[in-house]
């Protein structure tokens, strides 16, 4: 039976990131048995929400979840939800702490889509999460202490008890993303 991992990208961004592409190389060279799925998760949360639901109804029972920042809370929180394996890479936590720089008008850095975030986007983005982790086992933690948007110790401490993975340097962006290929293979135990 197969696998199917579902990528989900970072805030303002698209399907087209260099992570994405990378997994997808990865993927496609390394297993016989997994597909991966890596959607423009929709800019507005409602609407990503719904997108997701329906990603996972159209894909169980053997999913995955992996995400990248925003997408990395995405993954964590349906992860919990449906008591399944996921990565998370530079995830963004709860309660997303200063979200609210992002009020206003806002704009995709990847499709140039422009939305606007409100308050009650903010409000409903956040009761996506678990004030704690309920199966920390089930998720492996992608850090670097150089990311300059999120905390890594703060992360760290959220995700006690899981998988967790720190890298001293790097960025945001996960610079040493290729070199965990192996690893995540290992405990997604993926063909």
């Amino acid at each position: 039976m197969n696998n199917t991992i579902l990528y989900f990208h970072g805030f303002k961004s698209s399907s087209d990131s260099t992570k994405a592409k990378d997994l997808h190389k990865f993927i496609s060279r390394r297993t016989r048995n997994t597909i991966l799925i890596t959607p423009n998760i929709h800019d507005n949360f409602h609407d990503a929400h719904d997108q997701i639901i329906n990603l996972i109804e159209s894909n169980q029972p053997n999913i995955f979840f992996m995400g990248s920042s925003l997408g990395g809370y995405y993954a964590s929180f349906f992860s919990q939800k449906y008591n399944k394996k996921a990565v998370l890479i530079n995830p963004a936590i709860p309660p997303l702490k200063d979200f609210e720089m992002h009020l206003g008008k806002n704009k995709n850095y990847s499709n140039g889509n422009k939305f606007i975030i409100t308050k009650n986007d903010i409000d409903y983005i956040r009761s996506l999460s678990y004030k704690k982790i309920l199966k920390p086992k089930n998720l492996m933690i992608l850090l670097e202490s150089g990311d300059e948007i999120l905390n890594y110790n703060d992360t760290s401490s959220y995700f006690s008890g899981s998988h967790i993975d720190i890298l001293y340097g790097g960025d945001h962006s996960y610079s040493s993303f290729k070199e965990k290929f192996n690893k995540i293979q290992d405990f997604l135990k993926i063909t």
